[in-house]
């Protein structure tokens, strides 16, 4: 047999895709791990299109998710995420992607990793990457995931049935604590920046600090190279500041501004009213389309920090959801975060997605 066969589910999770393994089919973390899941999603690509794997050339579409039996003992499985570079042969598994872990609990649902309860199906995942808990409420309909539904996600035609996540005590997953400098505020290549840990370790920017609006379409944003140079040299500084180990996927970057009407990539106009912040995010050396929902749970967390930039432009009133304004429209985070003994803590971020199962077999590898 010149190719092998690895079982796989192919997912969409969210604004992303990704493939779904279990544990027991994949070799140990290391190369050979590393070699299936480049293979398998068509890296490294020099011409950045994963035509030879089922990636889809930008980096929500290089994803792959690993799950097992649970190492924890309030939950009921293990998830790692691995962020498949598309350009180099690198997986990084430094951060968690939120959109995937959507994926997580219907997954489990329909490989019977879980009972499935009529109604609701609570599924309780360990992330491996950023040693925290996820509690994921699915919708179920006849003893599977449902599928329709009236919750529309922005960056996803259509509508389904709305994933509710609770992301627990997310403060603090990359560095160890929710300000890794103890500052809100560092002054970083003569920018002003906020560096956030929560759920993913953050790096926040005012937009009109590098001379934009904040509403520019990620198409221009990654055609201007002057500008993609100095996030990057911001963001490899602001990773030493942290403290942690950076690589491409982490930490991101963001730049924000005031709520301000722009038009969202599918021709919508989004209000002044709409939003309470407008950002764009860079994910792996890209404008992402939408938002990576790791980094928008970060945002919400920022954005209940007095002092930080995300603060600062935010209109989010105490105790409602915080609405960010993304590219390919607007997308509501519950962020809980309290102050105690002069510092903040973040308790809880609740995000909702939708996800489907697209395709189940094998992926070959040659």
């Amino acid at each position: 047999m010149t190719q092998a066969r690895v079982r796989a589910v192919y997912m969409r999770g969210g604004t992303s895709r990704c493939l779904v393994f279990h544990e027991r089919d994949l070799p140990p973390a290391g190369v050979e791990r590393d070699y299936i899941l480049l293979a398998a999603l068509g890296s490294p690509d020099p011409y950045g299109r994963q035509l030879d794997g089922l990636g889809g050339g930008i980096s929500s579409l290089s994803k792959a998710c690993i799950i097992g039996p649970t190492t924890h003992t309030a939950a009921d499985v293990d998830y790692t995420f691995a962020q498949v570079e598309v350009g180099k042969a690198h997986v990084d598994y430094t951060g968690n992607c939120g959109n995937c872990s959507s994926a997580v609990g219907p997954f489990a649902i329909e490989e019977r990793l879980i009972q499935p309860i009529e109604g609701e199906t609570l599924v309780r995942i360990h992330n491996t990457n950023t040693k925290k808990l996820i509690v994921a409420r699915v919708p179920v309909a006849g003893s599977e995931p449902a599928v329709h539904g009236d919750f529309e996600l922005p960056g996803v035609a259509g509508t389904g049935a709305r994933i509710a996540l609770d992301f627990l005590e997310p403060g603090g997953a990359g560095t160890g604590r929710l300000l890794p400098t103890g500052k809100t505020c560092e002054v970083i290549d003569g920018v002003e920046a906020s560096l956030v840990d929560a759920s993913i370790p953050m790096v926040f920017v005012r937009a009109r600090d590098l001379g934009l609006t904040g509403t520019e379409t990620p198409q221009a944003v990654d055609s201007d190279k002057a500008l993609g140079a100095r996030l990057e040299k911001i963001r490899v500084a602001a990773s030493h500041l942290m403290g942690i180990q950076g690589s491409a996927a982490t930490p991101k970057i963001a730049m924000v501004t005031t709520p301000v009407e722009y038009t969202a990539l599918d021709g919508t106009r989004v209000g002044r009213d709409a939003a309470d912040v407008v950002a764009r995010a860079i994910s792996m050396g890209n404008c992402h389309r939408a938002f990576p929902l790791t980094s928008s749970m970060c945002l919400a967390v920022a954005a209940r920090i007095e002092g930080t930039m995300v603060h600062e432009c935010s209109t989010a009133k105490p105790g409602a959801d915080v609405r960010l304004g993304h590219p390919s429209g607007v997308l509501p985070v519950d962020a809980t975060v309290v102050k105690q003994a002069g510092e903040y803590q973040a308790e809880r971020v609740t995000v909702y997605r939708t996800a489907r199962r697209l395709m189940e077999g094998w992926v070959r590898i040659p």
